[in-house]
């Protein structure tokens, strides 16, 4: 029986995101060895988009409240490149990872799945 996911996010500075991940977001972790730390995230939820192009995945965190979450994770030295964008579907902003890339951060208005 499939009992969970595994994420992975590559990085140009992997040292660099993990801390983020642990200092900054505060996800707890396991040390697969040699530093390599595994995080555990918060409930998840999956969707399938339709697309006439390549093939891509994307991964979001979600929020109750993306205002505090932007100015908490500001207050922390956290980088937002896009102002919160108003979607339909919820509000949606990205986070700058240490390492370069985006991550998106949103505020659902539809009933989360994870809580099913």
């Amino acid at each position: 029986m499939i009992n969970g996911a595994h994420v992975i996010i590559y990085s140009q500075n992997a040292e660099a995101d993990r801390a983020f991940l642990k200092d900054v977001l505060g996800y707890p972790h396991v040390d697969a060895g040699h530093g390599w730390l595994i995080f555990k995230l918060p409930p998840a939820e999956v969707a399938v988009h339709p697309t006439t192009t390549t093939e891509s995945h994307e991964l979001y965190l979600m929020c109750d409240n993306l205002d505090q979450t932007v100015a908490d994770l500001t207050a922390q030295g956290v980088e937002f490149p896009h102002p919160p964008e108003d979607q339909g579907w919820g509000i949606l902003t990205t986070i700058r990872l240490p390492g370069g890339s985006n991550l998106g951060l949103y505020q659902p208005r539809h009933q989360p799945a994870h809580n099913l």
